[in-house]
């Protein structure tokens, strides 16, 4: 069994994703696969990484979505396992839509247990998927962006892409 890989250039540096079968399994901000495999479930690594010049739809969904159509990559297949609740916060995760940040505890309440505002904040930090599932787009009660694995730089390069759309009329998707 074979992953492959791809890296393209971003405004906001490297982006590489890790896929099969044309899903994602790990993706972010970085040149280097080294810091992507270990955030992939040990049952879904394989033996093999295939650097490939591009992933198809995958690749082309990154590069819309810098190109501004910010539902580009919700459609994208991702493949992560973790427990019942953080496999459910991810899905609920890719609801949220570009440019509407929501606060932990927002998040918390929308995964449907108001009160895992810890594990809400857990499923972001071990979201092996960034970009397609929009760990980014979750902040502090308090408004300050909180942590984000690729840098607070990436985060908030790519909450202001967000805000900037939707205050311009950009159609972004409202789940």
């Amino acid at each position: 069994m074979t992953n492959l890989t791809a890296t393209q250039a971003t405004p906001d540096g490297p982006f590489t994703v890790i896929a099969r079968d044309g899903v994602v399994l790990a993706s972010g901000w970085t040149a280097e696969t080294t810091e992507l495999t270990g955030q992939i479930h040990p049952t879904l690594r394989a033996e093999a990484l295939e650097e490939v010049a591009s992933l198809g739809s995958i690749t082309d969904a990154v590069s819309a979505y810098y190109d501004g159509d910010l539902s580009a990559v919700d459609t994208v297949p991702v493949h992560q396992l973790s427990g019942p609740f953080r496999n459910h916060a991810w899905e609920v995760l890719r609801q949220v839509a570009p440019g509407r940040p929501v606060t932990y505890s927002e998040y918390a309440r929308l995964t449907g247990r108001p009160a895992a505002i810890r594990a809400a904040a857990g499923a972001c930090a071990f979201n092996a998927a960034a970009l397609f599932v929009p760990c980014h787009r979750v902040i502090r009660t308090d408004g300050s962006l909180g942590g984000f694995r690729w840098g607070l730089t990436v985060k908030t390069s790519l909450l202001e892409r967000e805000r900037t759309a939707v205050q311009a009329g950009l159609p972004t998707p409202v789940l």
